[in-house]
């Protein structure tokens, strides 16, 4: 600093006026880097121009002119004294400063020359003004900070430290004066130029008018309603993206396309990703999560054509762009590494950057908050011609603010606005992308629970709807809703855990503090900790984008700091973490030169057209829906999901480890799958399971090896119940942790090998060249995981299943045995709504979901039309045939009709029912309790429809079912039986008498007085008898009603013949049924029957020697292959002399088992327990006998003996064998042997 003034000037003016200022101005070409900053971080921006200040406060406006008049004779002095130097300034270094206030971030020379002759220059014009020159730091302020010790005052000021050096010619001192204005009502104020001292001249020049230095007076508010305010803004930020050259190894401005845009250099595919790479919020940052960020971009399922990163700082940018690889596969960058010294920093600290292999130039479009745009991309070689103009494709990145406030869910909305109002007003005809992070909460869960604490109002939930509409209105496509539908997601869980957690809107989620550590940290445990679908891809094709698939990235974790530069000293090197609180997103489009819009394909043209129906007010809100559900039960509580949990993970361990095996033996790959309501995630409290086992071994040698490895587990929990032999195949009913289990099996050894890749392969796949029984069995897991994988938003579905479901037990038509709907059908039915509102771009909730169902399918003509998924079936293939009253296809092959027990009576009824509930959807005040039925109670409902059917008909036909002697399981497999043929004799009905409408109510009912203890069972199944609509209203004459009534009894007759008839299931010893007509009357004394039989499915149950046996040979069969080499195929098999099996008579009918002996001799009141005894083969002492009233049956008794030993059964008061396993001999029932023509039972 120069020292003072030797002598005082004898006319100083005060220098203390805050309205005017001497300052050095830079070239107004150096501006846009220093502004670019200062636009978000200097408060004094607009009202300032960049400037180093000579002396602020100034003198007075009054003294103006004379002020300026004696600095210029003062300068004048001393450059005719000593030749004053020409001045030079370069503003290269950095620097803060604190005051009362905060603290100010500058540049400044550091060079001590220069500053030195600055320094001179000052305190010659203080001198001029007859003032003492004082303390002086020469700066130009970039921006302040509240908090010198906090990381983002060290960041504000790293980014000063990489900006560009200014550096210029002192020629000219500017004079400033503050000009005050108006600006939308409000007072402010800005700094203009009043006159300019020029240095090499020593001249004056006075502007009579002082001008503005900004050539708009609004941008400082951030005010970008009108065109010309972007416009202006955009002169400052628009430019040419950055290409690295190798030969100067350095990034330089890309200098523009050098040709025209040519037809055949168009690519036929596009691949845009979106990448929120969350930012370092620490000083100085970490770069341990950079190379797992990298790992993910560059890899199989995140490269792309075009990437969009969010929360890209001036570090990582840095970082990311020195990478070789990088620079290889995306040669166009739009901002430049801000540690190249001649590109400076990003503006913000969360910044979007594009990475390209393609040239684009771009565009910036400023929202109304500060550090908030989006970046508009257009690119040089993508576009569509209309006519001879090229309309180029664009690309809008999107971050929209965060949080779930009113407040910033106001600026979301505005935001978005801003996007969509200028594309739609610049490119309204171009392709177009939006892509980025829009931090729109989707999780219903969250939404309500911030509704309920009232951190946010009405308002603001029904604006994150409104941002969803908005989108749907612009004409954009999610990409991710399309191509899940249309492709299905290869990405989805299959953990159960999942699809009992997930709430509305969660599907997809690329935000998932449940499962990513970083997303956790960032939102704690606050509202917003359910994952969430934050990151979007959006397109609007315009006839030149065809969606063609998506997939998310960056699920994997990493280790943390494998490839960093240097240890920072953090200490989480060598964790393990996932590179982002975000997962990446990508889709892949592809390119097209015709102007048609993409359709769903021919198939759509046989689908009924599907209109939105909205709700009425009282059914809107989704709480309500889902306490109503939660009265009936449907969801299942915590302790149910571990109950079946454990169930399932014990069942997997029994069957797919082989136990104290006492030798190693190869072990073959099975997979066991959940499927059926539980696989689906539907499931209710009283669901059993259904399991699929898929191996490589047949299917007999499996079940032979399952059920001894089950045995083996009975004291963990498991019990084998029944082994049945359907026409479907065989199958185990068990009992695992007191949760009811089916266990089927399918022998396919490569799907059982690469599980689950075999799911995700097309149904066209060699793969699938399979026998029919096989197929057979994998289609219910092959429907499901269709199902699961193209539901767009999986908890919707659920909720409305859920729903549907419950009324359709309520009304009386949820059996599919019946020929009414079961869990395939509604799943179906609803799936295909859910995805056809999805597919038209609809975000609609779960009420509007249900409407809409019950009113398309309240119209549906059944006659005419089929049911099935447009976007499965592609290409329709299936011919209906006259007697399938009802068609709605499933996914996979065989038996693509899931309806085909339906017949003209139970399509009519379901239709009825359709209409009836969508016209009390339709009333205005009706409420889901309400339309469930009573007050939604779990075990009101289903009495309330059954008491409705009671008194709704004039005439039933009763069917009457008895069985005794015989325990429970086993009475249900004759009602099993004979339930499956109802659905032939609701054919009959409606053959012989097709102005009737019979319905039959699918459930048992009894007497009201009927007691569950009682050992013989006597229940009823009614059909209900009515005149069709249309029929003629007349009575009918006596004459019509004897034809009539004779046609009934001779349909009803012809069915006991049937049943009676039938002596694999109808043994009249043990149970007996009738059919026939009755009146109202005779059946008002009736009840549903709530005992829980479970389901029974119709086969021969195996007898036990045979089984017992089977298993035995299966087994070394087994034990022996795995042991052999493969040349061992060819070998005879060993003899093992020591085993003798007993050769059987030549007899091979159905022989009683020693069971039905044992609760035959127990329950029949005509017999003697205590006059029985049993004889049994002891492993050690061979035939031993013991009391029947002594044996124990279950099978956690001490004393247990499996019944395969029972050898006989003998009377004690006669020494008479009533029953033998060798002889086949059975006086009890009368079977086998004995059973033979002239054969003596005695």
């Amino acid at each position: 600093m120069a020292t003072a003034e030797a002598t005082p000037e004898p006319a100083a003016l005060p220098v203390g006026s805050y309205d005017t200022a001497l300052c050095l101005i830079p070239p107004k070409h150096t501006w846009a880097s220093i502004d670019r900053l200062r636009i978000l971080y200097d408060k004094a921006y607009e009202k300032w121009p960049p400037h180093v200040n000579i002396v602020y406060p100034f003198v007075g406006v009054d003294s103006l002119s004379s002020a300026s008049e004696m600095i210029v004779s003062e300068l004048r002095a001393w450059k005719e004294a000593s030749g004053a130097p020409k001045l030079r300034i370069r503003l290269g270094g950095a620097d803060a400063f604190s005051h009362r206030q905060g603290s100010t971030i500058l540049i400044c020379d550091k060079d001590p020359v220069r500053a030195a002759g600055l320094s001179e220059l000052r305190n010659r014009v203080l001198g001029a003004l007859g003032r003492s020159p004082g303390s002086y730091q020469m700066h130009m302020t970039i921006g302040q900070s509240d908090d010198a010790s906090s990381s983002s005052h060290e960041f504000l000021l790293k980014k000063a430290s990489l900006l560009p050096a200014v550096e210029w010619d002192v020629e000219e001192l500017h004079i400033l004066i503050r000009g005050r204005m108006q600006v939308d009502g409000n007072l402010t104020s800005q700094m203009k130029i009043w006159g300019v001292i020029d240095l090499a001249t020593l001249s004056i020049s006075r502007i009579a008018e002082p001008t503005a230095i900004y050539e708009t007076e609004r941008l400082a508010q951030g005010d970008v309603d009108s065109e010309r305010d972007v416009e202006a803004q955009n002169r400052y930020t628009s430019r040419l993206p950055y290409v690295f050259s190798s030969s100067e190894q350095k990034w330089k401005v890309y200098p523009g396309p050098s040709s025209q845009f040519k037809e055949e250099s168009v690519p036929q595919s596009l691949t845009v990703a979106s990448y929120n790479v969350l930012a370092e919020f620490e000083y100085p940052p970490s770069q341990d999560r950079y190379p797992l960020v990298i790992q993910n971009l560059l890899g199989k399922s995140g490269i792309s054509d075009v990437v969009v990163l969010e929360e890209v700082t001036d570090d990582f940018l840095s970082y990311l762009l020195r990478e070789d690889r990088v620079r290889e596969e995306y040669p166009f960058t739009s901002c430049g590494p801000p540690e190249q010294s001649d590109i400076g920093p990003l503006p913000s600290h969360l910044n979007t950057v594009v990475l390209s292999k393609l040239s684009f130039s771009w565009e910036w479009v400023p929202f109304q908050r500060r550090h908030k745009g989006s970046m508009i991309i257009r690119f040089d070689s993508i576009g569509k011609r209309n006519g001879g103009v090229l309309l180029p494709a664009v690309l809008s990145t999107v971050h929209l603010t965060c949080g779930l406030t009113d407040g910033s869910v106001a600026n979301k909305k505005l935001e978005l606005q801003s996007i969509l109002k200028y594309l739609s007003k610049k490119y309204p005809e171009n392709p177009c992308i939006v892509a980025g992070d829009f931090n729109i909460t989707t999780s219903a869960y969250t939404v309500n629970a911030a509704l309920k604490k009232k951190a946010i109002s009405s308002h603001t939930a029904d604006n994150l709807t409104e941002m969803e509409t908005m989108i749907a209105e612009a004409g954009l496509t999610d990409v991710w809703s399309f191509s899940r539908v249309q492709y299905g997601d290869s990405s989805f869980d299959e953990d159960q855990r999942h699809l009992c957690d997930v709430f509305e809107g969660e599907e997809g989620a690329t935000f998932d503090p449940t499962v990513n550590e970083l997303a956790a940290e960032m939102v704690g445990s606050g509202l917003n900790n359910r994952p969430q679908r934050y990151d979007r891809i959006l397109v609007k094709g315009q006839g030149l984008f065809t969606i063609s698939g998506f997939n998310m990235f960056g699920k994997n974790r990493g280790l943390l700091g494998s490839g960093a530069a240097a240890d920072d000293g953090s200490g989480t090197q060598g964790k393990p973490s996932y590179a982002s609180d975000h997962w990446g997103v990508r889709c892949s489009l592809k390119l097209a030169s015709d102007t048609s819009e993409p359709t769903i394909d021919d198939s759509s043209k046989l689908s009924v057209e599907l209109q939105v129906k909205a709700p009425p007010d009282s059914l809107t809100d989704v709480s309500e829906l889902r306490e109503c559900l939660s009265k009936q039960n449907a969801f299942p509580s915590e302790r149910d999901i571990h109950e079946r949990e454990a169930a399932l993970a014990l069942l997997k361990e029994a069957i797919l480890d082989d136990g104290e095996s006492g030798h190693v033996r190869g072990k073959p790959a099975f997979v066991v799958v959940p499927v059926g309501s539980y696989g689906l995630g539907v499931w209710t409290a009283s669901s059993d399971i259904d399991c699929l086992c898929i191996g490589p071994i047949s299917s007999r040698v499996f079940f032979a090896l399952a059920v001894q490895r089950l045995r083996k587990a009975v004291t963990r929990g498991i019990k084998v119940l029944r082994r049945v032999n359907a026409h479907s195949g065989t199958m185990l009913e068990l009992e695992v942790l007191g949760i009811k289990m089916d266990l089927q099996y399918c022998p396919s050894t490569f799907i059982a090998e690469t599980w689950p890749h075999a799911m995700r392969l097309p149904p066209s796949d060699s793969v699938f060249t399979l026998p029919t029984q096989t197929l057979a069995k994998l289609k219910p897991v092959r429907d499901l995981y269709y199902i699961r994988r193209t539901i767009p938003d999986y908890a919707a579905f659920k909720v409305a299943y859920q729903l549907v479901k419950c009324w359709a037990k309520q009304r009386g038509i949820y059996a599919a045995k019946f020929g009414y709907l079961g869990g395939i059908h509604i799943s179906i039915l609803l799936s295909r709504v859910c995805k056809l509102l999805s597919y038209n771009s609809k975000s609609v909730s779960v009420p509007t979901i249900l409407t809409t169902f019950f009113d398309h399918y309240a119209g549906f003509d059944w006659k005419s039309h089929m049911a099935f998924d447009p976007f499965f079936h592609k290409r329709l293939r299936y011919v209906r045939t006259p007697r399938e009253p009802m068609v709605i296809l499933g996914y996979h092959a065989p038996n693509l009709n899931t309806a085909h027990t339906a017949s003209p009576p139970s399509v009519r009824t379901v239709s009825e029912e359709l209409k009836r509930a969508n016209a009390l959807l339709s009333q205005e005040g009706m409420t889901w309790c309400g339309f469930i039925g009573s007050d939604g109670l779990t075990e009101r409902a289903p009495e309330a429809g059954a008491a409705e059917f009671l008194n709704a008909y004039k005439t039933y036909v009763r069917i009457d079912v008895q069985f005794w002697g015989v325990s429970l399981a086993k009475g249900s497999g004759f009602v099993g039986w004979l339930e499956s043929r109802c659905v032939m004799l609701l054919v009959d009905l409606n053959r012989g008498l097709p102005s009737m409408h019979a319905r039959i109510w699918p459930a048992r009912f009894v007497d009201r007085d009927t007691s569950d203890e009682d050992k013989d069972y006597q229940g009823y199944y009614l059909i209900g008898l009515d005149r069709l609509e249309g029929a003629d209203n007349e009575s009918m004459a006596k004459d019509q009603i004897k034809i009539t009534i004779g046609t009934l009894r001779t349909v009803l007759e012809k069915f006991e013949g049937q049943i009676r008839g039938d002596e694999k299931y109808f043994d009249s010893k043990s149970c007996w049924m009738s059919a026939s007509l009755v009146k109202q009357s005779e059946v008002s004394h009736l009840r549903l029957d709530g005992r829980e039989w479970g389901e029974y499915t119709i086969g021969d149950d195996e007898s036990e020697e045979e089984e017992e046996e089977e298993e035995e040979e299966d087994i070394e069969q087994l034990d022996r292959d795995a042991d052999a080499p493969t040349s061992s195929k060819s070998k005879k098999r060993p003899v093992h002399g020591t085993t003798s099996i007993p050769s059987r008579p030549a007899y091979t009918g159905k022989f009683r088992s020693s069971a039905d002996v044992i609760s035959r001799l127990r329950w029949d009141p005509g017999m003697d327990s205590s006059d029985y005894i049993v004889g049994y083969n002891d492993r050690f002492l061979g035939i031993r006998e013991r009391a029947l009233d002594q044996w124990k049956s279950e099978q956690t008794d001490e004393e247990f003996i499996p019944q395969h030993r029972i050898e006989y059964f003998k009377r004690k008061s006669d020494g008479v064998i009533v029953w033998d396993r060798k002889k086949r001999t059975d006086d009890i029932f009368g079977s086998g042997v004995s059973n033979l023509p002239g054969k003596d039972a005695s």
